[in-house]
């Protein structure tokens, strides 16, 4: 089996207590590497290393951090089919999705933030009375925590505005797949950067993540993840008044009107429903159809969700792999319960695929489409992230408005309609943080990013991420 460690001070270490987890394979359902499992003492270390790398840090130019992160994407490209197998192999994803998408964007994320370190400045203004300049200075030691549903995306999504405004970083990916953090970190080491300017922590969050928001040295954590969690972040970092960015849970809304071109659109719906298995935290997985044309949509859209190819993920055929984890699985399934319970009418799937050879024991489940629920049942209030979505019928604008921001939750949603008035009235009526016309997961890295109510606290992405790993102090002197 494969041995996986931290990656502290410029070297990779085992935990210190000695112990170790198992990483599973989802599609076969069977463990495959062994992982550091760490506590507050590696931690400890972890900060002990960046803080010696602050300084260094420091001396750095804003074109030397640049070229540094350009080294790193370079690195990391000519690896990237090694990369998207990994990926594949730790999250159960399917490969074309991993190699057209999120190493790409992995890629992506370091280059755009290597160019943002060298245009993110200071700001001044003068009036008749005084002239104010306001600097920015790197926080020093950061945490990042990272989920398992986009392992490489969202960790450099996180770690590379940090580097690239000049703090040294500790982060803590999901246990569940730190393959492709484990296989990044010592790309920074290569590319230049001091030791200990980028630190990989491997373990559960209740032993590393919660040590990295409790450590006073740690001057912000950026997370993504669960609501719970990152309700249990804001608790324990409340008494530091500890800089955080929450990228919490969502309960998407997809609204389809009778105008839209269903076969044209078709596609991209199915996809923003199951994309990963439902295992994004951006998929629409409920979807609002105008009464009209309710019945041609849920045809048109069970027709292709039955169509999609369940099986290994290292295929290029395959649209859905495996869910995470056995636990995660037994979750979703608790909830097609639910949803058979509030009166809901199974239209497809529900099921475990008989899969042949090795994949018989791996977490599939096909991909499930309900209508017949109310739009404020338990299906249709709590997050599931999983290949559930429901059709719910709409009149009328202010119906739909209604039942779409009935939840707890705004972190996105998808309006589709060829009248351009109508779109905008939408847009600015959804609770939400990013809506998206007649488009699903279109993401320019300029836009801040974020959901309101319980989906998140902050923005990421632009300057959104810069300020956020910065502190501002102004400067005033009279004219």
């Amino acid at each position: 089996m494969l041995c996986i460690e931290h990656f502290i001070g410029g070297e990779s270490r085992p935990s210190i207590s000695a112990e170790r987890m198992r990483v599973w394979d989802p599609a076969r359902g069977r463990a495959y590497a062994t992982l550091a499992s760490g506590d507050s003492r590696d931690v400890d270390e972890a900060v002990r290393q960046a803080r010696a790398a602050v300084g260094p840090l420091k001396q750095l130019s804003l074109a030397q951090r640049a070229q540094l992160l350009h080294r790193v994407a370079d690195l990391l490209e000519a690896r990237s089919e090694e990369f998207a197998q990994a990926e594949s192999l730790d999250a159960g994803k399917p490969i074309r999705l991993c190699r057209d998408i999120e190493i790409p964007r992995a890629i992506a994320n370091l280059r755009f933030f290597a160019a943002a370190a060298t245009q993110f400045g200071s700001e001044s203004y003068a009036d008749s009375s005084a002239m104010n300049l306001v600097l920015r200075a790197p926080l020093g030691v950061v945490g990042t925590i990272s989920p398992w549903n986009l392992p490489l995306y969202l960790l450099t999504w996180k770690i590379a505005p940090a580097l690239a405004a000049g703090n040294a970083v500790i982060a803590k990916p999901s246990e569940l797949t730190p393959m492709t953090a484990s296989m990044l970190a010592p790309l920074f080491h290569a590319a230049g950067f001091p030791a200990g300017a980028f630190n990989v922590l491997h373990g559960t969050g209740a032993r590393v993540g919660e040590a990295m928001v409790k450590h006073r040295d740690i001057k912000a954590i950026s997370f993504t993840g669960g609501t719970e969690t990152g309700r249990a972040i804001y608790a324990a970092a409340a008494p530091q008044f500890k800089k955080l960015s929450l990228e919490l849970g969502g309960k998407n809304a997809t609204v389809v009107f009778a105008d839209t071109d269903l076969a044209a659109a078709m596609p991209t719906l199915v996809r923003s429903a199951f994309q990963n298995q439902g295992q994004i935290c951006l998929c629409g997985s409920r979807l609002f159809i105008e009464r009209s044309v309710f019945k041609a949509f849920r045809e048109a859209f069970v027709e292709q969700v039955q169509r999609m190819t369940i099986g290994n993920p290292q295929l290029e055929s395959t649209d859905q792999g495996a869910l995470i984890s056995a636990a995660h699985r037994d979750k979703v399934e608790r909830h097609l319960a639910v949803a058979h319970a509030e009166g809901g009418r199974l239209l497809c799937g529900g099921d475990r695929p008989a899969l042949d050879d090795d994949l018989r024991e791996g977490f599939y489940l096909r991909p499930s489409v309900f209508d017949s629920l109310p739009f404020d049942c338990r299906t249709n209030q709590e997050e599931i992230f999983g290949p559930l979505a429901t059709l719910i019928p709409f009149d009328d604008e202010t119906e739909v408005l209604t039942m779409a921001n009935s939840t707890p939750f705004g972190l996105a949603a998808s309006v589709w309609t060829r009248d351009f008035a109508r779109a905008q009235r939408m847009s600015e009526g959804l609770d939400a943080g990013l809506v998206w016309i007649n488009s699903w997961m279109s993401r320019d890295l300029r836009a801040p990013f974020g959901g309101v109510k319980q989906s998140g606290l902050g923005r990421e992405g632009g300057l959104e991420a810069m300020r956020f790993f910065t502190e501002s102090k102004t400067i005033s002197w009279p004219r």
